[in-house]
């Protein structure tokens, strides 16, 4: 697969390049969508330095996601103008503040919330910063985002990662890590010994839930779609593992708990599993979704939804608590899973990489 050419300025590509050789340059690495399905490595202008309340940072590292793929298909609902740095969640270092900026200095490393909230609407005072009224935009998505050397950005969206956790595994927060940790915590209310089905436990957010589910002693059954998954996925330490291409995964899941039910769905891939994962649930049971990646549609039956007192919650984003949470919970052990790394030219290889499903964990790019 062919990747995006480069820019002819070898400065870029010099080895053992520190933050102060990079703040005096003119112009920087950016990737940009020029149009739907038009994706380019360009330079660009250099960020002016930052404004009051804002620090300048230096991009290390890109995590890919699904928003990536449908940006990069184009949307119809994404009002946005081309070209679009894209990359919407990254791990980076602080290279100047501006006015007014005492949460971060120069040196700290950081995780940027990518959605530019409001900060004064009653939801982001409560804490609930992905319910803002006011959002501006996300960035990669509507406005640019982080695939690009320097970016400034709002220094009171920026979460510090703790000492001892990587640049990788903390490119990895902002969307994936902290979506997990807020579909589990803040909306499943998942407790400790209780049994959830994880979808798609291939998938990044859904290795990163086995992961901790596990590691507060929960039972996981999870779904893969090959056998090569299926071993990764029980070595990652789900106790049960369900093929979708071989089985119908609401039969086993009856079967492995006595016709008994799941305490929790953990559901992102929407129309194709949504019937079977309301036939997993036990009575009472929970299920929290963020994704619709097989199709947006699905039936429910309400008596069925009455009848067996489920609890169904839509799950967006996360919180910035929740990142800040999931960087803690990376610094006592519980890792994301990385399946590769590529280079800032060979985004799109990953995008599609993604969009195949052809990944265990996750997918970064290092700049």
């Amino acid at each position: 697969m062919q990747g995006i050419a480069l820019p002819t300025n070898p400065a870029y590509w010099a080895s053992g390049k520190t933050l102060q050789d990079l703040q005096p340059m003119a112009t920087i690495r950016a990737l940009q969508l020029l149009a739907d399905k038009d994706l380019s490595l360009t330079e660009r202008d250099s960020p002016a330095a930052p404004g009051p309340g804002e620090a300048q940072l230096r991009v290390r590292a890109v995590g890919l996601n699904h928003i990536d793929v449908w940006g990069l298909r184009g949307m119809a609902f994404a009002k946005r103008l081309y070209p679009l740095t894209v990359g919407a969640e990254a791990a980076c270092e602080v290279v100047a503040t501006g006015p007014g900026v005492t949460n971060v200095a120069p040196g700290d490393r950081v995780v940027p919330f990518g959605a530019l909230t409001c900060g004064t609407c009653p939801a982001c005072q409560r804490g609930r910063d992905n319910l803002c009224e006011n959002v501006a935009g996300v960035r990669g998505f509507h406005i640019d985002g982080f695939a690009q050397d320097l970016t400034n950005h709002p220094a009171r969206l920026l979460v510090k990662i703790p000492d001892g956790v990587a640049m990788r595994d903390a490119a990895c927060v902002a969307v994936a890590f902290g979506t997990v940790e807020h579909m589990l915590f803040d909306n499943a209310h998942l407790e400790p010994g209780e049994t959830v089905l994880v979808h798609a436990g291939g998938s990044g957010i859904g290795s990163i839930a086995i992961r901790i589910a596990k590691s507060i002693g929960c039972t996981v059954i999870t779904t893969v779609g090959s056998a090569g998954k299926a071993a990764k996925a029980t070595a990652l330490g789900a106790d049960h593992v369900i093929n979708y291409r071989e089985d119908r995964f609401e039969g086993v899941v009856r079967k492995l708990t006595k016709k008994k039910g799941v305490d929790v769905v953990f559901e992102h891939t929407g129309a194709d599993t949504w019937a079977g994962s309301l036939l997993s649930m036990k009575r009472g049971g929970r299920l929290v979704t963020c994704g619709a990646t097989s199709g947006p549609t699905g039936s429910l039956n309400l008596m069925q939804l009455f009848q067996q007192q489920y609890r169904i919650t839509g799950s967006f984003g996360a919180p910035m608590s929740a990142l800040a949470r999931a960087l803690d919970r990376i610094a006592s052990g519980v890792k994301p899973v990385i399946d590769t790394v590529y280079g800032l030219q060979d985004f799109r290889a990953g995008v599609e990489r993604l969009e195949s499903r052809d990944v265990f964990g996750k997918l970064l790019v290092e700049l």
